[in-house]
């Protein structure tokens, strides 16, 4: 009688978790987490700051991109977007440093999809520096240009602070979202709590989680 009591409660323990457990009405430490000390943000008014941590060799980036852009435009101006580019080969990642250089340039969104494309449909390498400069050099960016804004006190300063930026916001993969500051969740997560699989379907339920904390985030505006 014990045991089956025992496993009576074990199954309602599992319906429960599963009942609560909705991309629609994420909770903290299920589908997203909230970071024990909040981030600054960025974006000023009733604005969500959300900043997404990437990696152009992410593979999973790549599969979030074009989804993440239709859902940025879906936002309005509900929401901000920050890219990071997550330092995986320290301070002076050659990618991060790549896509500082074209921030300051004010040529992110004009190369973002670019890079994408080249180093996974293209597989063109871009993980070191004279293979960055060859390639902006060959796609559409003056290359004196760059390489001014490249060695620039600003870009050098900015590169040298990514991995104290990724601490503060407890980040060590990609893609990696962070709303308004405090609220992190990322498709690997949301797939793992939720055991989803398929990559369509993992996408919208992260995007719908996504909903949920710029909604949460709004209402203490």
């Amino acid at each position: 009688m014990r045991r089956s009591l025992r496993f009576a409660l074990v199954a309602a323990s599992l319906v429960a978790s599963t009942a609560f457990a909705s991309p629609t009405n994420p909770q903290n430490g299920v589908e997203y987490t909230t970071l024990a000390t909040p981030q600054p943000v960025q974006a000023v008014g009733k604005k969500v700051e959300v900043v997404e941590f990437f990696a152009y060799h992410c593979p999973a980036c790549y599969a979030l991109e074009p989804g993440l852009k239709e859902w940025v435009k879906k936002q309005g101006d509900k929401i901000v977007l920050r890219r990071v580019h997550l330092p995986f080969q320290g301070a002076l990642d050659p990618e991060a440093h790549l896509h500082l250089t074209l921030q300051a340039m004010g040529k992110e969104e004009e190369m973002h999809a670019k890079i994408f494309q080249a180093v996974h449909v293209q597989r063109v390498r871009l993980m070191k520096d004279e293979q960055i400069i060859d390639w902006v050099a060959k796609n559409g960016i003056d290359k004196a240009k760059f390489m001014e804004t490249w060695n620039s006190f600003g870009v050098m300063t900015k590169l040298r602070r990514q991995p104290q930026l990724a601490t503060g916001y407890q980040v060590s993969g990609t893609p990696t979202i962070v709303v308004d500051g405090k609220y992190q969740t990322s498709p690997g997560q949301v797939a793992d709590k939720l055991k989803i699989q398929g990559n369509a379907q993992v996408l919208q339920a992260h995007f719908q989680v996504l909903d949920a904390l710029v909604a949460k985030a709004a209402a203490t505006k």
